[in-house]
């Protein structure tokens, strides 16, 4: 398998056993049989064609802030399109985002270019990729709000584009999510602004996070969803669990919504930590919580 993929990735961009520690925010997670990193769509859909016809299996992602990787790691490949597809490109009050690109630094060209819309996501801690792919939002506001159109590659490796109303948002869904589909890029429709509003803004979105989230420790952002009528940080801080551990893995003493990693947490820490919250939120409260981050590998 590397020296198919080494043929048109490069061996820079094929690594063999690569710790995914290395590749999530929660610094947790073993092994990936490969690590591909694609730099083009034609070496992407080279990818899913070479995976089909050798039964390989596959896992897509942008830099892993919202992933637990499971201690035996990933089995197969996973395909890493952070760093690479990341281009950005401003035409007016419309901005072209890659699939690779972080939302901070989607922000940051949105303020140079004094366009308004987008600080919201100006925190957020992931790519432009996973953060269509789930409708990420902050403060009130989401993604599909801004979205004109997402050009997608579905697993045939064709490539097409869709118009954001008929992106199937939901809360935390999409029809990418839905369909398998893997996003490339996305265009915003944003608005000419006053730049230092939009910096005070951006600020203030930061300070906010910075002073009510973990950021100082690794998560993987908010764990559980919102449950419908309820706050899922209340009702796991109204049951005493802030500050409960399970080996490194810790409910943080700021917001009772992220469990962070002290150290030295295993997936299986996390995991058991998630379930024990769910089981004592449900028994007191009737409430399911279901998890917003996504589990992937061998636990």
């Amino acid at each position: 398998m590397y020296e198919l993929f080494k043929s048109f990735l490069g061996a820079d961009n094929v690594l063999v056993s690569e710790p995914m520690s290395k590749h999530t925010s929660f610094k947790i997670g073993g092994p990936a049989d490969l690590f591909l990193m694609p730099e083009t769509h034609g070496q992407l859909r080279q990818i899913l064609t070479v995976a089909k016809e050798q039964n390989i299996p596959l896992f897509v992602m942008g830099n892993g802030s919202n992933l637990l990787v499971g201690d035996k790691g990933i089995r197969g490949a996973v395909v890493s399109l952070y760093k690479k597809m990341n281009k950005i490109v401003v035409d007016g009050e419309k901005l072209y985002a890659g699939c690779g690109a972080l939302m901070s630094t989607v922000a940051s060209a949105a303020l140079s270019a004094e366009l308004e819309g987008f600080e919201f996501a100006s925190g957020i801690p992931g790519t432009i990729g996973g953060g269509i792919y789930m409708n990420a939002g902050a403060y009130g506001f989401e993604l599909k709000d801004i979205v004109e159109s997402v050009d997608y590659m579905d697993s045939e490796g064709n490539i097409s584009q869709i118009s954001g109303s008929d992106c199937k948002f939901g809360y935390r869904k999409s029809i990418f999510a839905e369909k398998g589909y893997i996003v490339l890029g996305c265009i915003f429709e944003l608005k000419k602004g006053n730049k230092e509003q939009i910096r005070e803004r951006i600020n203030d979105f930061t300070q906010r996070r910075v002073t009510k989230q973990p950021v100082e420790k690794p998560s993987a952002g908010s764990v559980f969803k919102r449950p419908e009528g309820y706050f899922a940080g209340a009702l796991i801080e109204g049951e005493g669990l802030k500050g409960f551990s399970i080996g490194g893995a810790q409910v943080s003493e700021k917001h009772a919504g992220f469990i962070i990693n002290k150290g030295d947490a295993t997936a299986k820490d996390v995991l058991d930590l998630v379930e024990h919250i769910q089981k004592t939120v449900y028994e007191k409260n009737g409430v399911k919580l279901e998890t917003e981050i996504k589990f992937v590998g061998e636990f």
